[in-house]
């Protein structure tokens, strides 16, 4: 690592050249006034007027000399990492702020771009206005020729000769980074950015001129953006610059990888390596074993009981999948009389009140008996695709439970038979549309509105009924499906999108675990291992979902008092601009299944993360959250300012079903301990540590503490890994032998070769 005089290392950025010259860029832009030659690194002092960039200045050898002030720079570079320190040697300067912008002079429109969480393809779609939920227009239904289509989010344009501009701040990103694919050179670029300076999150900017052949990334502190965006809209931001004084420094630091890659797949893969490469590892807190966890959520979920379903949200009336309805499928694996009665009454009631003609259900149905619709369109009640593909994996799990119980004769006919109707529905899409659609019309079948991946769960729904059934033409669709969507959605544009029931079509977290699902369902089906290349690959893209550091709230949000560590907080969608505790609605233990099957512990930490960040914003004795009591969960983890700037880092004082039915499925579904018992590796999910002390020929001795303030019983999964390479089955979780741990203690436990497990 060297430095210039002029503070400037003059090996080049990555192999590209470095302009010396100085460039000014016009009012409000980050681009230089003039095209270059190559890619380039500038560093620019940033001269605002309220919360308009006025102009930029780019330093020349090291040194910038603005009206009154007297500035410097120096950096460091290796291969990967850039650092920068600015210092304001004399003068002073006010609503100013310093920034590093990555020119790139062969740019292209085609080039896939990224920022975690809220820009998938540039956004580059067209777009509807109206704000959080906007009204379809007539000319999106029933028309197979539909473009993809997103609510008002940030986007570069779709528009050829049309410049464009992506204003963030780092609390809108999963990971604080900017990324592009280029097709036509094989290459990709990651830029991995600091969350923050004292002046608060820094800003991610990306600017596209006209002719859109040239852009610029651009890191800035503060950050500062005209518009802020909200929820499917944008208002203006409040954001302003700094005041500076003689002897202020900034520092600001980057991670930066070049590299080849002929696929959007090869760089999320890229990208899944290097997320956590320069905020580091995140620290996990272990607060409350999953089996306390359940213990306080069981309950919530017994007074939810009404008549005829589990109440999903709060709400009186009923909706399908989604958000918890129709889903329970931990309170079934209680194996409680009065529980499974519940659950075969639900089934009873879903089938008789809400199937349509053609087997797909209708949305949901008031507590007066109304149907509901999801959609509508000339007075047709229309349903969303993903809460029929839920229901139809929903079924075969309620089956599987109900068998692995000993309770196989209390699955009756009229269930079957009607999820192989919704089966068939699906089969029958397939055929005559090629594709599932995002809102269907139960009662003839028709799709409604095209080309989304707001079918990601049937495939996976449709090869447990091919095997529930023995029926090979719902395997064949499943497998079809499974490759369509994975090739058009994942390969081609990189996201997947239009699966949660309040967005437009835009890229969600939903659809990409959702059709992770279904690719591991396919693994579990066929036991072809060719299903985990491609789950591989959709763990990635899920993975840019999930918050992969510990990001510093502000010290007076409910997050910042509590000190609470986010990593694994999953954000919803590129319109709903926050996180969540855990999955819409699932364990997510398929992330668990890729880890055991492929042994790449990446995906054991995501769900780790994932669910140690759900519990972080559950209500506990000492951690008041949302105000529901222990146990108590909301659906709110809001690093951004899309709500407002007093919005960041506070919980919203309700409740949501599924966020605590998330709870209670990874506590049923992930085991807390998993060790394979010819390696002695070890992996811990739960919140306990556990160490190996001994392996011998009787097998494996294990320490267990318990660190939290609640008795745990812990779950272990043991095997050997010749048994980890057949898939798990869906009830495995409920033959998990458990370990009783006191608060405080610490416990030895043997476990056998066989997997057997003997506390001591």
């Amino acid at each position: 690592m060297s430095i210039t005089s002029a503070g400037f290392v003059r090996t080049g950025f990555l192999g590209v050249a470095v302009l010396f010259a100085r460039l000014a860029s016009a009012a409000g832009s980050w681009l230089p006034n003039e095209p270059v030659a190559r890619d380039q690194v500038r560093f620019l002092y940033c001269q605002y007027n309220g919360s308009v960039l006025a102009k930029s200045l780019a330093f020349s050898n090291g040194a910038l000399q603005t009206e009154g002030a007297s500035w410097t720079c120096e950096s460091r570079q290796t291969d990967t990492e850039i650092e920068v320190k600015f210092r304001l040697v004399k003068g002073e300067a006010t609503s100013a702020g310093l920034a590093v912008a990555f020119d790139f002079a062969s740019w292209s429109p085609k080039n896939y771009v990224l920022v975690p969480a809220v820009v998938y393809n540039g956004n580059r779609f067209h777009a509807l206005g109206g704000g959080y939920m906007p009204e379809f227009p007539s000319s999106m239904f029933f028309n197979p020729d539909l473009p993809m289509t997103i609510s008002n989010d940030p986007r570069l344009s779709w528009e050829p000769g049309t410049a464009s501009k992506i204003e963030l701040l780092t609390g809108n990103a999963s990971t604080p980074a900017m990324c592009f694919y280029s097709p036509a050179k094989k290459r990709g670029f990651i830029l991995l950015s600091e969350q923050k300076t004292r002046f608060g999150n820094n800003g991610l900017f990306i600017e596209e001129n006209a002719a859109q052949n040239r852009a610029t990334f651009v890191v800035s502190a503060p950050g500062v953006r005209e518009q802020a965006a909200g929820f499917g809209g944008f208002s203006p931001s409040g954001d302003l610059g700094v005041n500076w004084k003689a002897g202020d420094v900034l520092t600001m630091k980057f991670r930066i990888y070049r590299f080849s890659t002929g696929s959007i797949p090869g760089l999320l893969e890229k990208f899944m390596s290097v997320r956590k490469a320069l905020t580091g590892p995140n620290h996990p807190h272990d607060l409350v074993p999953m089996s306390h966890m359940a213990d306080t959520i069981v309950p919530r979920f017994k007074k939810r009981w009404s008549k005829d379903y589990y109440l999903p949200e709060n709400s009186p009336d009923f909706q399908l999948g989604w958000v918890s309805g129709f889903m329970q499928t931990p309170m079934l694996a209680l194996n409680e009389p009065v529980e499974t009665e519940h659950i075969c009454h639900q089934l009873d009631f879903v089938v008789s009140k809400l199937q349509g003609k053609s087997g797909y259900f209708y949305g949901g149905i008031t507590a007066n008996g109304q149907l509901r619709s999801d959609r509508t369109f000339n007075s047709r009640n229309l349903a969303l695709v993903r809460k029929n593909a839920d229901a139809l994996l929903m079924f075969f799990k309620f089956f599987q439970i109900l068998k692995a119980n000993g309770h196989a004769n209390l699955i009756r006919p009229e269930w079957e038979s009607s999820a192989k109707h919704l089966a068939q529905a699906f089969v029958t899409s397939w055929h005559t549309q090629g594709q599932f659609g995002q809102y269907i019309d139960p009662a003839t079948g028709e799709i409604a509105v095209y080309n989304s991946t707001g079918g990601a769960i049937a495939p996976g729904g449709l090869a447990l009924a091919a095997r529930y059934f023995k029926d090979p033409e719902f395997l064949r669709v499943a497998t079809e499906s499974a490759n369509f969507y994975f090739n058009r959605d994942v390969v081609v544009l990189g996201l997947t999108g239009g699966h949660c029931g309040d967005i437009t079509q835009d890229p969600d977290s939903e659809s990409a675990f959702g059709f992770l699902e279904s690719l591991m369902a396919l693994y579990w089906a066929t036991g072809d291992r060719g299903w985990l290349d491609k789950a591989r690959t959709e763990a990635n893209l899920a993975a840019t979902w999930a918050i992969s550091y510990d990001e510093v709230f502000p010290p007076q949000s409910d997050i910042g008092k509590l000190d609470c560590h986010m990593a694994g907080a999953v954000f919803a969608s590129a319109q709903n601009k926050h996180a969540a505790p855990g999955i819409c609605t699932s364990s997510g233990d398929y992330l668990f299944k890729l880890y055991r099957a492929t042994g790449d512990v990446r995906y054991a930490e995501l769900i780790r993360d994932i669910q140690h960040a759900h519990t972080e914003a559950v209500e506990m004795p000492g951690h008041l959250t949302c105000g529901s009591g222990f146990g108590g969960s909301m659906e709110r983890i809001q690093p951004t300012d899309a709500e407002g700037k007093g919005s960041v880092g506070n919980f919203i004082k309700t409740q949501n079903a599924w966020t605590e039915l998330d709870g209670l499925m990874m506590a049923t579904e992930l085991p807390g301990i998993y060790l394979t018992t010819d390696t002695g590796k070890l992996f811990v999910i739960d919140h306990v540590y556990a160490k190996v002390l001994k392996r011998g020929r009787s097998g494996i001795i294990l320490s267990v503490s318990n660190r939290t303030s609640y008795d745990a019983r812990v779950s272990v999964f043991a095997e050997s890994s010749m048994k980890a390479k057949s898939p798990l089955s869906y009830t495995a979780y409920l033959k998990w032998p458990r370990v009783r741990v006191a608060s405080g203690k610490t416990v030895t436990v043997l476990i056998s070769p066989n997997g057997k497990v003997a506390q001591r």
